[in-house]
């Protein structure tokens, strides 16, 4: 594996062929990491298939799987029972995916330890991947002293707007969809909203890292 080289990926959210697509063109990278920055479930057509692609990917390619906010929505789901928070954000088509009817949840043992496993956030010499984002009033070291800030990790937000931040690093994130990848100072943002249909929006977009290079597919899940 080439070290401090990476490639990171932004949500899938269900759409299994752009995924494929994506990791297809992806393959002269084969020998570095691949970050995944989570949301590989809800709202597209095949929630399931991109789980078990991803399974089977791993197997062959050194990865590192993050945890967005749908995997999070889906484990309280699964672990306190409760659904209504989870299908009012995408969380229906990824039961449907499942073959599971009446909102009960029967997914495989394999796919909840995969949502279980998924990491808060991964960090390296150069970058720091998290699914959403970063206080822009902390340094990153900070963020990490508190818990309840880690937690944030897969719902934030507020740095978009922030002029600068004092990170130590870039932060690659995923989360919140924008036409093109958000390239700012300290700051990778990859979701494309491949599972979106406005102008602009249906790509999958891919960093390849440290030189910030996108690799992008148009969403084939439609």
């Amino acid at each position: 594996m080439s070290e401090n080289n990476y490639v990171a990926i932004g949500d899938v959210h269900g759409c299994l062929k752009s995924l494929q697509a994506l990791t297809e063109k992806l393959e002269k990278y084969g020998d570095r990491q691949f970050i995944f920055l989570g949301d590989y479930i809800d709202r597209g057509p095949d929630s399931k298939g991109v789980v078990d692609f991803l399974l089977e990917y791993r197997e062959k390619q050194d990865c590192i799987f993050l945890r967005g906010n749908h995997e999070q929505m889906l484990l309280d789901a699964y672990q306190k029972d409760n659904l209504d928070l989870w299908l009012m954000n995408g969380g229906r088509s990824t039961l449907v995916s499942y073959g599971a009817k009446y909102n009960k949840l029967d997914i495989p043992e394999s796919h909840i330890e995969f949502y279980q496993d998924t990491r808060m956030y991964y960090d390296t010499p150069e970058f720091f991947f998290v699914h959403a984002g970063l206080s822009p009033a902390k340094t990153i070291e900070q963020s990490l002293e508190d818990e309840e800030e880690i937690g944030d990790f897969l719902w934030e937000r507020s740095h978009l707007n922030a002029f600068e931040t004092p990170w130590e690093k870039t932060v690659v994130f995923g989360h919140t969809p924008r036409p093109h990848p958000i390239r700012k100072k300290k700051m990778l943002g990859l979701d494309t909203g491949c599972v979106y249909e406005s102008v602009g929006y249906g790509k999958l977009t891919a960093a390849v890292l440290p030189e910030k290079k996108f690799v992008q597919q148009v969403c084939l899940d439609k």
